[in-house]
């Protein structure tokens, strides 16, 4: 038995059941195909869409399809200065191609 899984067995997690991950794709795909629909009512509309949805989309399949959920306080808390950093950068792009 590896590591992680007797890890994982003297945690008590079990891990999500195969229903989560339906329930989770179905999100994923209903949020998918409103991304589509609002791309249908013009450029801003669209860009306000993937700027929302997106990140949305992205949690889920951190927190459920990547065990995000199952981890500890620290490896989430590294994800989200790791994050937060990145965001930093885009910001700080955008202003240098936006005011020159």
């Amino acid at each position: 038995m590896s590591d992680y899984a007797s890890h994982r067995e003297s945690d008590g997690h079990a891990g999500p059941g195969y229903g989560t991950y339906v329930a989770v794709w179905a999100v994923l795909l209903a949020l998918t195909a409103l991304l589509v629909l609002l791309s249908r009512f013009g450029q801003r509309a669209a860009v306000a869409g993937l700027l929302t949805i997106t990140p949305v989309k992205a949690a889920l399949v951190f927190y459920y399809f990547m065990h995000l959920r199952y981890e500890r306080a620290l490896l989430k808390g590294v994800l989200i200065v790791t994050l937060g950093t990145l965001l930093i950068f885009f910001g700080l792009t955008y202003a240098d191609v936006a005011f020159r």
